[in-house]
């Protein structure tokens, strides 16, 4: 079936200001979203904050009830940080200046357009597209403004939304599974363990430096361009699993591999990021079947065997209480909060004995693999939505 094309200009508006008469008074409860707060997994707006009105009204990008939002700045926008902001508290919404606002008009269904700005063409076409400079690249608002789209009738849809939606809810359902998964390994740990910040059984308390076997390295500074050495991202750890699958590639010399390169055993944490609250957010590698290195805004942690399980280290360091050793080491910059190799080394490390490392190593393999499970289940699911959105989009559901 032949579906008629239209710019998303033609139907949306791209980037709206706030009317005046729109405007609250200065007291009116508002949410506020954070780039943190839109969750490149589910796509949706997580814990927004409730902030009065003359708290944003300046600085902020301001937008409403059923907008798109999609994050401008790279590496936000390639893993696909957008939301549909129809489950805002309130009518009104403000947050970061990295966010697109698309607003469609009568004769598009917002959750339609979300749905397709979802498909993988839309990033790989405005990666192309993108301005500045490295490290401060951005999707220019025209992209979308220009961008074509299949434009059946609203009934039409309606429909197709309501397919993808139902798609995707069983995807949510797998990855709530996964979550519950993660809960219970770090409800496992304090119970076995305590609390690494107050230490409460009272383990010996080690210096992280002592308990690795190099110095944190810093990955390489050279930017991404499609050839070369695998390189993990920022954006693709925060799971004990590495997302292998988003990976840019990185052409640097052999001598330079050698410093960057991962070792089976080995922690990658965001050592450089724009959100305190995703500092320190950490992978476990046990391997992949090509080399692999990390970059520069991901630091490299190796624990000594001998001393402490790098399951259990890694458990440590990437568990909600955890994280604040890491976070309270950390300094921060105008732009983005950072840890450097020396402040990674001077963590208070409470140690328990190496035998009772090895028995959570147990427990956190056996979940593992219950989760690996629960994930190529996800793969599958995953795998039927992309077949279902090129489908719908082609006029063939």
């Amino acid at each position: 079936m032949s579906i008629k094309k239209t710019t998303i200009s033609d139907v949306a508006e791209i980037n709206p200001r706030l009317r005046k008469e729109a405007k609250p008074q200065p007291d009116k409860i508002i949410s506020f979203v954070p780039m943190a707060s839109v969750s490149e997994l589910s796509m949706t707006i997580e814990n927004p904050i409730d902030r009065p009105y003359h708290e944003v009204q300046k600085g902020f990008t301001a937008f409403q009830r059923g907008d798109i939002l999609v994050a401008k700045i790279t590496p936000c926008f390639e893993n696909g940080k957008m939301a549909y902001a129809n489950n805002l508290p309130h009518d009104l919404g403000f947050g970061s200046t990295e966010f697109h606002v698309l607003r469609p008009r009568e004769k598009l269904f917002g959750k339609y357009l979300f749905h397709l700005l979802r498909e993988p063409f839309v990033r790989q076409a405005g990666e192309i597209k993108m301005k500045g400079a490295a490290g401060q690249r951005r999707v220019p608002a025209n992209f979308f403004a220009d961008l074509k789209i299949p434009l059946p009738p609203l009934a039409e849809q309606k429909r197709i939304a309501g397919i993808l939606d139902a798609a995707d809810a069983l995807r949510a359902k797998r990855r709530e599974a996964i979550s519950q998964l993660d809960a219970l390994l770090q409800s496992t740990f304090l119970t076995l363990f305590g609390d690494p910040v107050s230490n409460p059984m009272g383990w010996e308390v080690k210096k992280s430096s002592d308990l690795f076997l190099v110095t944190p390295r810093i990955g390489t500074a050279t930017p991404a361009k499609g050839k070369g050495y695998l390189v993990v991202r920022v954006g693709e750890i925060g799971q004990s699993k590495i997302a292998f699958e988003r990976c840019g590639r990185v052409e640097i010399s052999q001598e330079d591999f050698k410093k960057f390169q991962l070792q089976p055993g080995d922690i990658v944490i965001a050592r450089a990021i724009g959100s305190k609250n995703q500092l320190g957010k950490a992978s476990f590698f046990t391997g992949f079947h090509e080399e692999v290195v990390a970059d520069s805004h991901v630091m490299r942690l190796r624990p000594d065997p001998t001393k402490c399980d790098s399951c259990w280290f890694y458990s440590l360091i990437s568990s909600d209480r955890g994280k604040i050793l890491l976070q309270k080491a950390g300094g921060a910059t105008a732009v983005q909060f950072n840890i450097n190799g020396k402040q990674a080394s001077s963590l208070n490390i409470p140690l328990p004995p190496l035998e009772l490392q090895h028995h959570f190593t147990t427990i956190f393999k056996s979940i593992e693999k219950q989760k690996a499970q629960q994930r190529a289940h996800l793969a599958e699911l995953d795998t039927l939505f992309a077949s279902l959105q090129s489908r719908a989009f082609k006029g063939e559901l």
